[in-house]
C-alpha cells in the first residue's frame, strides 16, 4: 500500500469528485477503526489530495469547492445559525431569572392570595392586621426564595427589597386609586395588597 498513489491508497480515481474522495474516506476510516497504522495511512493520503487539488487551483487547473478549501467551516458555523433567545440576554438576567414551575407559582400565590384576603376583609384590628400579614408575607418569600438556591442572603435581600418597593409604590398608586368611590379599601390595604403582588413576583420568576 504504500507504494501506491494517494489516490489509490483510497480506492478512487484522479478525476474523482470531492464527495466520492470523501465517502471513500470515511468509509476505509469505518474499515479500519481499530488499526491505528491504517488510519494514519489514510489521513496521509486524503490530505495528499487536498493538497494537491489546492495546488491545482492555484495554478488555475481546476476550481476547488470552499468545503475543501475551508473543510472545518460548515462544522464551526453550525452552532450559530440558530441562537436561542435566551443567549442574547445579559448574563447577570440570566443568573436572577427563574423558569419555574407551576407548583413555584401556584404555592406562594396561593399564600398571598390568602394574606391579600385577610388584609382587605378583616379589618377589625386595623393596621395591626396588616403589619402582622407583611411579617407573614417577607418569611414566605425569604423561603421560597431560599428553596431555590440555598442562598438565604441573597433571599432575604430580594425579599426586603420588594417590600421596600412595594411600600412605596403602594402607596403612590393609592394615593391616585382612592379618590374613586368604587375602591371601599384604605391607603394601607391597597399598598399592602400590591407589595404581596411584587413578592409573589419575585419569589415565583426570580432565583
Amino acid at each position: 500500500m504504500s507504494d501506491q498513489n494517494p489516490y489509490e491508497k483510497l480506492g478512487v480515481s484522479e478525476n474523482a469528485s470531492f464527495d466520492e474522495i470523501q465517502d471513500a474516506r470515511n468509509r476505509l476510516l469505518e474499515q479500519h477503526g481499530g488499526d491505528a497504522k491504517s488510519l494514519e495511512i489514510i489521513e496521509a493520503a486524503y490530505d495528499a489530495i487536498l493538497m494537491e487539488r489546492l495546488r491545482m487551483r492555484q495554478e488555475g487547473k481546476i476550481k476547488v469547492p470552499e468545503r475543501i478549501r475551508f473543510p472545518d467551516l460548515r462544522v464551526q458555523s453550525s452552532p450559530k445559525e440558530s441562537p436561542t433567545p435566551r443567549e442574547h440576554s445579559p448574563a447577570w438576567l440570566q443568573r436572577m431569572l427563574d423558569q419555574p414551575t407551576s407548583v413555584d407559582v401556584l404555592l406562594p400565590g396561593a399564600w398571598y392570595l390568602g394574606l391579600s384576603a385577610i388584609s382587605v376583609f378583616y379589618t377589625a384590628a386595623g393596621d395591626q392586621v396588616l403589619q402582622l400579614a407583611l411579617v407573614v408575607g417577607v418569611g414566605i418569600g425569604i423561603y421560597f426564595l431560599n428553596r431555590k438556591e440555598g442562598k438565604f442572603g441573597r433571599a432575604v435581600l430580594f425579599t426586603l427589597v420588594s417590600l421596600i418597593a412595594g411600600l412605596i409604590a403602594g402607596g403612590l398608586i393609592a394615593s391616585w386609586l382612592l379618590p374613586t368611590p368604587f375602591i371601599h379599601l384604605t391607603p394601607n390595604q391597597v399598598s399592602t395588597v400590591l407589595t404581596f403582588i411584587l413578592l409573589w413576583l419575585v419569589s415565583s420568576f426570580l432565583r
